[in-house]
């Protein structure tokens, strides 16, 4: 019986830690969601001032896609362009010069004059 006791006695000492712990944790989330919430709005303010940055800062022509772009370049060309030329106009890194050339070779658009030369067909 004795035994019994003391094993009650253990545990109730040890639940009343645990909601001790229990309380602690939930303060510290509350804390923490107090502290979310105002950061949470700002980070939304700065978001829409960015995408506005970004709207106006936007290079290149406006409402033009990366392929409507090399296709202009090339079309004022009347001996063809080269690769790098294109890349300096346009600003574009050579993967993405490569898949719009691609892509417009597809399209029967474009045609390739010699090797990195483009002329418009």
């Amino acid at each position: 019986m004795k035994k019994t006791k003391d094993q009650l006695k253990a545990v109730s000492k040890s639940l009343l830690s645990l909601t001790k712990q229990v309380d602690r944790i939930t303060k510290q989330v509350a804390k923490m969601e107090a502290a979310k919430k105002p950061v949470a709005k700002k980070a939304k303010k700065q978001i829409k001032k960015t995408k506005k940055a970004v709207a106006r800062k936007r290079p290149g022509a406006k409402g033009k896609t990366v392929l409507d772009n090399v296709l202009d370049i090339i079309k004022k060309s009347k001996k063809g362009v080269t690769i790098p030329i294109m890349r300096a106009k346009t600003k574009l890194d050579a993967r993405q010069l490569s898949n719009a050339l691609y892509k417009l070779t597809k399209k029967n658009m474009i045609k390739t004059a010699l090797r990195g030369v483009y002329v418009k067909k």
